[in-house]
This record gives structure tokens, sequence and C-alpha cells, in this order.
């Protein structure tokens, strides 16, 4: 999966504002909203939570990969946040959060979204990168680091 066909500067916020969980989530759908990647916020809000109940998707180094399956998603669609403070998103190694990945995808389609999890999760192993990513002064520095 090339990260560049899912990802644009439209759909990567520098400055997260959010300080709970749900707040998060939603500054992330809005930002899938404004760039006209997800036809129905409500379908995605539902299908985000319903994975969180399940089980956090707060991982580890201050990364939570949010992410769900709607019938409303046509193909895998993403977005990149930061938070300007920590977020506390019962995270695996109980440290609070400021790198979020959201992704959405379709109900019957497996294999990308488990190829962007993937993809992502190798990426974000480096501490390097996340902090170059946690410095970065734009979308397009973000995109260049996630792709280089």
């Amino acid at each position: 999966m090339n990260l560049k066909t899912v990802l644009s500067k439209e759909t990567i916020s520098l400055h997260l504002k959010g300080t709970t969980k749900e707040e998060i989530i939603n500054e992330l759908l809005d930002i899938l909203v404004a760039a006209h990647k997800i036809p129905d916020r409500g379908a995605a809000f539902a299908a985000i939570m319903d994975r969180e109940q399940k089980m956090s998707t707060g991982m580890k180094h201050g990364i939570a990969i949010p992410h769900g399956k709607s019938a409303t998603i046509p193909d895998l669609v993403a977005c990149i946040g930061i938070a300007d403070e920590a977020v506390d998103f019962d995270a695996l190694d109980h440290k609070p959060c400021r790198i979020f990945i959201m992704t959405l995808s379709p109900i019957e389609k497996t294999g990308p979204h488990l190829q962007f999890l993937a993809e992502i999760s190798l990426l974000f192993k480096s501490a390097e990168k996340r902090e170059e990513i946690l410095h970065a002064a734009s979308a397009e520095a973000i995109l260049h680091i996630l792709t280089a």
C-alpha cells in the first residue's frame, strides 16, 4: 500500500485540541468530512466507537490508531492528527497519546485495512520517526516523513 494514495495534506492536522478520547475521535472525523472522504459521519463515528468499546486502539509510544469498518465507506480512508497536549487513550503502555491515525474501511474488504495498519505500525516503531512527526512544521512535512 502506498500511503501517498491514502493520505494528503487535507487529511493531516498538526493541532488537535481535544482532551478526551471522544473529542479526538470527533476532530479526526471532522478532518475526513472536510476532505470529503466519508459520506456518513454518524455511521463512521458509530463504527469507530464500536471498535473502541471492544478494545482500545491506544497503542504504545504515544500513538493511537482508532479504526473501524462501515458499510457507508466505499474505500479505505485515513487521516492523521497530532494533539497539542497528550491525551489519555487507554493505551497498552498506559501512557497518553499525541499521534493519532484514524482509518475507516468497507466491511467487505479486509486486505487494504490490514495492510494499512501493518504499514503504519512498522513506521511508528522508529523513535526517530515519532519525534520527527511530533516536531513537523507542516502537513507536507509529515507526508514526507511517512512516505520517504
